[in-house]
């Protein structure tokens, strides 16, 4: 089924994530997608894949706790192994998807830890 499909490109998504493997996680995001988190709002798969980029530095491992889906979202439950001072991390993502990518990538963290990272995981250029 279409939740089905959606739920296991979710998964792989997060984790080629954990493999820090921009190349898979390229193809699972549509041209227009649009990712809204706590510290910041960007629209477009270039944009979307820098701050990944950058994001992929701040944790050593990630690890899906739990997921669902229903028809074209699915919803993760994720904790991120980070370095000192951050240590363990839980969050959790809504993801939409359109035409089997994800087109709209939603964020619910914690922000605090992440405030001295902001500038460098979603200003800096690739």
């Amino acid at each position: 089924s279409m939740s089905e499909k959606n739920l296991t490109s979710a998964v792989a998504y997060y984790q080629a994530m954990s493999r820090k493997d921009l190349s898979v996680m390229e193809k699972l995001l549509h041209p227009e997608v649009r990712l809204i988190g706590p510290m910041a709002e960007l629209t477009g798969k270039d944009a979307v894949l820098n701050s990944v980029k950058h994001f992929l530095a701040v944790f050593n491992k990630l690890t899906i706790r739990a997921h669902c889906g229903n028809g074209d979202q699915v919803m993760l439950a994720y904790d991120l192994d980070c370095p000192a001072p951050i240590g363990l991390f839980r969050g959790a993502v809504l993801l939409t998807f359109q035409d089997d990518l994800i087109i709209r990538y939603e964020l619910f963290y914690d922000a605090r830890p992440f405030e001295k990272k902001k500038d460098e995981i979603f200003t800096r250029s690739l």
